[in-house]
């Protein structure tokens, strides 16, 4: 039976594009569907602010009229821009395991790289360090997270045998939480909290909260510039992620740590866990999947970790375990078991030696992929 490609070009082809996961993965108990509403926005050209600095093109592979495969071309400007490179990207693969399912897809999104003037490809990745990045390599039959890549083990197969070699990786971690923080961490924390005239206020709404919204995403581009392959959000994104996460946010779970002038110079951003959810509503928000997340908020007994940060001016002064004490605190109070790390450079061994003094496991691994197009 042979193989055919198209070129997403309509509202449908890209409805048919985001819906391919839910049917390949279909039956997977590790497989977390993500909200098909926050995958419109970001595959949206007309609605993702990334595409002021981006372009990008999708595909689909057809067999016997039945999409076997997808794939995203993107190129950032900004990214090559900052790092003097001409890079493509891939992102949004999957496939059936059939190795010309999956050489199709690379080779069309290479050729159309290597036309565009790129002289390297690499990925998974997104538009922003805000989307998922990283092949899944290890921990298959570990349950995902909202707004992590998961992947069948037959991916990374089929991707080094199409020449693609290891980049750089992610781990994470589950760390279970136990009925008190450890010694060490809270009395770091206490020392830190006076000795830099810190403070940590209590928020009782999300709207009490907008007035340092700017500023986390302000911190992020300030302490994260550095990191792999992190490009500085733009104003206009700013705007589209405030109003896209702070709409439903617990303020218990997003930690501030305020100076003495009340500017931000810390902060945390995790969420109860909506796995069970987003199961039961299969990436549907509407019409009554958004009841299902709001009741698996209250209940969860899972935490994921998304993002910290602290100002360059305190760091290593032990406010990254103030963070993770009022972290712990909350997973305490509200019957939290343990906590998905989500991805972390496995260089970043600082992030990595806290897990140390708690019971916790290094559970997966994620790889982004490169290869030369010259």
């Amino acid at each position: 039976m042979s193989l055919i490609i198209k070129e997403v070009s309509s509202k449908s082809d890209l409805k048919n594009f985001i819906a391919f996961p839910y049917d390949l993965y279909k039956g997977n108990n590790f497989f977390i569907p993500p909200l098909r509403f926050d995958e419109l926005k970001t595959l949206e050209k007309k609605i993702n602010p990334a595409f002021d600095f981006c372009e990008s093109k999708y595909w689909l592979v057809y067999k016997d009229n039945r999409i076997v495969g997808r794939v995203a071309g993107i190129i950032n400007s900004k990214f090559n821009d900052k790092f003097n490179k001409k890079e493509a990207r891939f992102g949004w693969i999957d496939f059936e395991d059939d190795s010309s399912i999956s050489a199709m897809l690379i080779d069309t999104v290479e050729k159309w790289a290597f036309e565009k003037g790129m002289k390297s490809i690499h990925g998974p990745l997104g538009f922003t360090d805000m989307d998922g990045e990283g092949m899944l390599i290890e921990g298959y039959e570990e349950e995902s997270t909202l707004g992590s890549i998961y992947n069948y083990p037959y991916y990374k197969n089929h991707i080094e045998k199409l020449g693609y070699t290891k980049d750089t990786d992610w781990i994470e971690f589950r760390v279970n939480i136990n009925s008190s923080t450890p010694e060490k961490i809270a009395r770091i924390a206490e020392i830190a909290l006076q000795r830099n005239k810190l403070h940590v206020p209590v928020f009782k709404k999300a709207k009490d909260m907008l007035p340092y919204a700017r500023d986390i995403f302000y911190l992020i581009n300030e302490t994260y510039k550095d990191l792999y392959g992190f490009v500085e959000l733009t104003d206009k994104q700013i705007d589209s992620y405030v109003k896209q996460y702070f709409s439903f946010i617990r303020p218990e779970y997003l930690p501030l740590v305020l100076d003495a002038n009340n500017k931000l110079a810390a902060f945390g951003i995790t969420m109860p866990s909506l796995n069970r959810a987003l199961k039961k509503i299969n990436g549907k928000l509407f019409p009554f999947g958004f009841l299902h997340i709001l009741s698996e908020m209250k209940k969860s007994k899972s935490l994921d970790l998304y993002l910290t940060a602290v100002r360059t001016d305190l760091q290593n002064k032990g406010v990254n375990a103030l963070l993770i004490d009022q972290i712990n605190k909350v997973c305490i109070k509200n019957g939290i078991k343990h906590v998905e790390t989500n991805r972390e450079l496995e260089s970043n061994e600082k992030v990595q030696a806290q897990w140390k003094l708690y019971d916790a496991r290094q559970h997966k691994r994620r790889r982004c992929y490169k290869k030369s197009l010259v």
